[in-house]
């Protein structure tokens, strides 16, 4: 009954299948091998910090170092957020919706986006805040950090960031005596400054 049903297809299809089935359990069985030589490390999800954690962060020291009063997770007209500065009535949130509800309700609301480093805030708060000192300021600016780890200002050229970039790649890369977290951080600086250096 096996032999008359495959007959029915020519031998080539059965041998490439064959093949396939072959070549599959090879490239399993060296990545099980692999996995039990070469384990990859645990990641310890309590040091992992998301998007809005970290924004939360950087938003809290900033108020601190200005010296604002504030209550986190307030609630205000109804809507919980993210941050209220009682003496000024104002509420800071992440969330669009409860920006619009407040805003309608009176409370001045400022809308935070989960990219905008913390010590940008001041420029969106309605009252005139303290200047603070340069890395107080610069706190946790990825555009910042990118051109700093590149050795360059800020307002570098394209040309300057390429160059920068090929010349901290060379002692980074793994080939080259580097390590690979530090030769990522180097090419994380140059696609960050790339995008943001002076044409």
């Amino acid at each position: 009954m096996l032999s008359e049903w495959l007959a029915l297809f020519p031998p080539w299809l059965l041998v490439g299948l064959l093949l396939g089935v072959v070549a599959s359990v090879f490239v399993a069985g060296v990545f099980v091998v692999g996995g039990r030589l070469f384990p990859t490390a645990p990641v310890d999800e309590s040091e992992k910090i998301d998007g809005t954690t970290r924004r939360r962060s950087e938003i809290r020291e900033y108020l601190r170092a200005i010296g604002e009063p504030f209550a986190e997770d307030h609630p205000v007209h109804g809507q919980t957020v993210a941050f209220y500065l009682p003496s000024r009535d104002v509420a800071i949130t992440f969330n669009a919706q409860a920006y619009f509800r407040i805003e309608r309700a009176g409370t001045y609301a400022v809308l935070c986006e989960h990219e905008m480093p913390g010590a940008q805030l001041g420029r969106r708060l309605p009252f005139e805040v303290p200047k603070l000192e340069p890395e107080l300021a610069d706190l946790d600016d990825p555009i910042a950090e990118a051109f700093e780890r590149l050795g360059l200002p800020a307002t570098a050229s394209a040309d300057d960031v390429k160059a920068a970039y090929r010349s901290e790649v060379k002692g980074a890369h793994p080939d080259h005596g580097g390590n690979e977290a530090e030769f990522k951080r180097v090419r994380e600086a140059y696609t960050t400054a790339k995008d943001h250096a002076e044409a």
